[in-house]
């Protein structure tokens, strides 16, 4: 069955909106200044905003509950070492150890309760609880995935497609003529418990977005986000910070959005269309693009084994489009609204760390691309510091990506058939095996330059050292033939003696250095002395052309 496509009457009813963002941010080495061999997060700590989240799988079985039993086990033994590092013999580690053994570690911040957003000019806000605000940091990689989940209550199928819309831009993409900011929402204001203001978005002051990308060809971040992310600073905001971050994807941050529906069945395509591409709201049946855009939206974009009217939790239609992983359902579905064993669970665990996995990968092989470029933007061939800079750098990014591979690189994370099929529809519209191939190409490629060019400089050696033997043999066998004695000096005073031996020192060094000088021009000239087929004249003119000047 497919979903109706008659006109609302009445927009259709959204009992519980929960909506999940994910931005992944490059974390920039640290200062000098810092803590020698610290960690992002150690530094972090410091900062009483953000406390660490020992997680569930501690031992301690009054907080481990089905839920977490249930996503554990949803994964392959590879991936569970990832997300929840390696297990130890019974007591044999405590919270601390068993945190430490995990190449994950994630923050949480408190101090923010709620979010007041107005989506257009106009509009009534909407006040969203912040079930949690967290930063997820990657061992070995110089990454941190910002993930704020917010949630609301009864609100209008076109207002929810607005927020998703919205709600998650790092700063505005443009303003209108009136000097509003197209795309992003009209207000945003972040709440403490008490209901106070404690940041507010300045999307709508054009000037100072203008005049930071003019200044530091770098785009500003909106004061919001800024204030949500603090202390981790815009590597270009001037602001002062060891932690400091720079964009790697784009402004628009991943979404996931799970939607408790009245009556999901009555949805029409073009609503589908709207929330799976996260377009933004429009008439019912006026679709976000043209027909043949979209003429396999299903087939692309949809995942429908649960769409019908039978099953425990009917009417449930999963949307992935890599930036977007969307689960609608009905709101008085028992299993589709259970918090513990049902599809909000599942939302929450399972399909939240399959869309981690997918947007860390990414995010992780921009980033080696981006450090390779960095590296080449630095090399001066002519500067052998700058040589040596590249090829530390390059060797470093090659040693990244090989524990990138061995540890977080993973083409399937699961057998059960849901989340094994979203994974393949995130990876798919992530493209992650193309930019995988494509990075692991372009370090293949500096790894090759780098052989090359080592073996270039021993073969250079090597000739130097033969011609410099070669020419040093004509001295060698004519003393031996004298038997070292052309000079009678055995018998000399001692200064004599080692007046004698610091000329002949210095002598042998010079036409020691001179050859090595020489050494390329003689090579050549020995290339054209064995070579049968070049006449007497020619070896001579090779010969001579050993003390040619360059420019002759």
């Amino acid at each position: 069955m497919t979903p109706s496509d008659h006109d609302h009457a009445v927009p259709p009813h959204v009992r519980h909106l929960r909506q999940i963002l994910l931005w992944p941010l490059r974390l920039m080495p640290l200062p000098a200044g810092a803590a020698a061999q610290a960690r992002p997060w150690e530094l972090l700590a410091a900062d009483p905003r953000w406390q660490e989240v020992v997680d569930e799988y501690t031992g301690d079985t009054s907080r481990f509950h089905e839920r977490h039993y249930n996503e554990f086990v949803t994964f392959l033994p590879y991936v569970q070492r990832f997300l929840y590092g390696e297990g130890r013999g019974a007591g044999s580690a405590g919270p601390d150890e068993r945190a430490a053994a995990s190449p994950m570690r994630v923050f949480r911040r408190h101090d923010i309760a709620a979010v007041r957003l107005t989506a257009r000019p106009g509009d009534a806000p909407v006040t969203m609880q912040i079930v949690h605000a967290d930063l997820y940091f990657f061992l070995d990689v110089d990454l941190v995935l910002f993930n704020l989940e917010v949630s609301a209550d009864d609100l209008s199928l076109p207002h929810a497609q607005e927020l998703l819309y919205r709600f998650g831009r790092g700063y505005p993409p443009g303003w209108d003529a009136e000097g509003r900011a197209q795309h992003c929402l009209a207000d945003a204001e972040w709440l403490d418990a008490e209901g106070r203001v404690l940041a507010r978005s300045d999307a709508h002051q054009r000037d100072n977005f203008l005049a930071h990308v003019a200044e530091h060809r770098a785009p500003r971040i909106a004061t919001h986000w800024a204030a949500m992310l603090e202390p981790l600073v815009g590597d270009h905001s001037g602001q002062p910070g060891a932690l400091r971050f720079r964009q790697i994807e784009y402004y628009r941050m991943p979404v996931m959005a799970y939607l408790a529906l009245d009556e999901p069945q009555a949805l029409t395509r073009a609503d589908f269309a709207r929330l799976g591409l996260v377009t933004g709201s429009g008439g019912p049946q006026a679709l976000p693009y043209a027909d043949g855009h979209l003429a396999d939206f299903e087939q692309r974009f949809c995942y429908d084994r649960f769409w019908g009217p039978g099953g425990a939790a009917p009417w449930t239609r999963y949307l992935c489009s890599g930036h977007s992983l969307i689960v609608v359902g009905q709101a008085d579905s028992q299993l589709f609204a259970c918090r513990d064993r049902g599809v909000l669970a599942q939302f929450r665990h399972q399909h939240f760390m399959l869309f981690l996995i997918a947007h860390f990968q990414k995010a992780a092989l921009l980033m080696v691309s981006d450090k390779l470029v960095e590296a080449l933007r630095r090399l001066d061939v002519n500067d052998a510091d700058s040589v040596r800079t590249f090829k530390r750098a390059i060797r470093a990014s090659f040693e990244s990506f090989l524990r990138f591979t061995h540890r977080y690189w993973f083409h399937e994370i699961s057998e059960q058939a849901l989340v094994r099929g979203l994974w393949h529809m995130c990876a798919r519209h992530l493209e992650l095996d193309p930019l995988y191939s494509e990075v692991k190409e372009r370090i293949a490629d500096m790894s090759h330059y780098l052989e090359s060019d080592s073996l270039r400089r021993q073969a250079n050696t090597v000739v130097r050292l033969t011609v410099v033997t070669i020419f040093g043999l004509v001295g060698t066998v004519t003393t031996g033939f004298l038997g070292m004695n052309l000079l009678a000096e055995a018998d000399a005073p001692m200064t004599r003696r080692l007046a004698i031996f610091a000329v002949t020192f210095v002598l042998t060094t010079v036409l020691t250095v001179y050859t090595m000088v020489k050494s390329k021009r003689l090579s050549d000239f020995l290339d054209v002395l064995s070579d049968e087929r070049a006449t007497a004249w020619q070896k001579c003119l090779a010969f001579a052309a050993v003390w040619r000047r360059s420019g002759d």
